[in-house]
Protein backbone atom coordinates (compact mmCIF):
# COMPACT_ATOMS: atom_id res chain seq x y z
CA UNK A 1 0.00 0.00 0.00
CA UNK A 2 3.00 2.33 0.71
CA UNK A 3 3.88 2.09 -3.19
CA UNK A 4 0.25 3.10 -3.98
CA UNK A 5 0.79 6.34 -1.40
CA UNK A 6 4.01 6.96 -3.69
CA UNK A 7 2.02 6.45 -7.02
CA UNK A 8 -0.33 8.73 -6.33
CA UNK A 9 1.40 11.92 -4.87
CA UNK A 10 2.62 13.42 -7.52
CA UNK A 11 1.60 17.09 -8.44
CA UNK A 12 0.60 15.81 -12.17
CA UNK A 13 -2.68 13.98 -12.68
CA UNK A 14 -2.37 9.96 -12.06
CA UNK A 15 -4.63 7.74 -13.80
CA UNK A 16 -5.23 4.62 -12.83
CA UNK A 17 -7.11 1.79 -14.56
CA UNK A 18 -8.35 -1.23 -12.20
CA UNK A 19 -9.03 -4.44 -14.23
CA UNK A 20 -9.10 -8.14 -14.70
CA UNK A 21 -7.42 -10.04 -17.68
CA UNK A 22 -10.69 -12.20 -17.17
CA UNK A 23 -13.06 -9.23 -17.68
CA UNK A 24 -14.38 -8.71 -20.87
CA UNK A 25 -15.08 -4.95 -20.19
CA UNK A 26 -11.52 -4.61 -18.87
CA UNK A 27 -10.31 -5.97 -22.26
CA UNK A 28 -11.67 -3.82 -23.97
CA UNK A 29 -10.45 -0.48 -22.64
CA UNK A 30 -6.43 -2.06 -22.90
CA UNK A 31 -6.42 -0.38 -26.30
CA UNK A 32 -8.27 3.53 -24.92
CA UNK A 33 -5.95 3.26 -22.31
CA UNK A 34 -3.18 2.73 -24.46
CA UNK A 35 -4.46 5.87 -26.55
CA UNK A 36 -4.88 7.90 -23.76
CA UNK A 37 -1.40 7.41 -21.99
CA UNK A 38 0.31 7.99 -25.64
CA UNK A 39 -2.22 11.37 -25.98
CA UNK A 40 -1.25 12.56 -22.25
CA UNK A 41 2.47 11.92 -22.93
CA UNK A 42 4.30 13.93 -19.57
CA UNK A 43 1.10 15.65 -18.35
CA UNK A 44 0.11 13.10 -16.55
CA UNK A 45 0.92 9.25 -15.36
CA UNK A 46 -1.23 6.38 -16.69
CA UNK A 47 -1.13 3.06 -14.91
CA UNK A 48 -2.88 -0.31 -14.61
CA UNK A 49 -3.41 -2.14 -11.44
CA UNK A 50 -4.75 -5.73 -11.79
CA UNK A 51 -7.24 -6.55 -8.95
CA UNK A 52 -6.72 -10.06 -8.91
CA UNK A 53 -2.85 -9.55 -8.49
CA UNK A 54 -3.79 -6.33 -6.03
CA UNK A 55 -6.73 -7.68 -3.64
CA UNK A 56 -5.80 -5.98 -0.76
CA UNK A 57 -5.78 -2.47 -2.27
CA UNK A 58 -8.94 -3.46 -4.36
CA UNK A 59 -10.58 -3.70 -1.61
CA UNK A 60 -9.38 -1.12 0.30
CA UNK A 61 -10.64 1.55 -2.55
CA UNK A 62 -14.25 -0.72 -2.62
CA UNK A 63 -13.61 -1.60 -6.51
CA UNK A 64 -16.69 -3.81 -7.14
CA UNK A 65 -16.80 -2.78 -11.02
CA UNK A 66 -15.15 -3.58 -13.59
CA UNK A 67 -12.97 -1.55 -15.12
CA UNK A 68 -12.79 1.21 -12.83
CA UNK A 69 -11.36 4.58 -13.40
CA UNK A 70 -9.72 6.78 -11.11
CA UNK A 71 -7.62 10.14 -10.82
CA UNK A 72 -5.67 11.13 -8.13
CA UNK A 73 -3.61 14.09 -7.97
CA UNK A 74 -1.53 15.29 -4.93
CA UNK A 75 -2.31 12.17 -3.51
CA UNK A 76 -6.24 13.27 -3.48
CA UNK A 77 -8.70 11.00 -5.38
CA UNK A 78 -9.79 13.70 -7.94
CA UNK A 79 -12.62 11.34 -9.76
CA UNK A 80 -13.96 7.72 -10.29
CA UNK A 81 -15.81 6.24 -12.52
CA UNK A 82 -16.61 2.71 -13.02
CA UNK A 83 -16.90 1.37 -16.42
CA UNK A 84 -15.81 1.89 -19.92
CA UNK A 85 -15.18 5.05 -21.89
CA UNK A 86 -14.04 6.39 -25.22
CA UNK A 87 -10.13 7.73 -24.94
CA UNK A 88 -11.63 11.33 -26.00
CA UNK A 89 -13.50 11.60 -22.87
CA UNK A 90 -10.72 10.49 -20.72
CA UNK A 91 -8.61 12.53 -21.90
CA UNK A 92 -11.29 15.92 -21.36
CA UNK A 93 -11.32 14.29 -18.04
CA UNK A 94 -7.94 14.37 -17.24
CA UNK A 95 -6.62 17.70 -18.94
CA UNK A 96 -9.23 19.10 -17.08
CA UNK A 97 -7.21 18.42 -13.79
CA UNK A 98 -3.97 19.77 -15.48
Amino acid sequence: MSKFGELISAQVPVLIDFYTEWNEPSLSMHPVIRDVAAALGDKAKVIKIDVDKNQELADALRIKGLPTLMIYKGGQMIWRQSGELDANSIIAIVQGQL
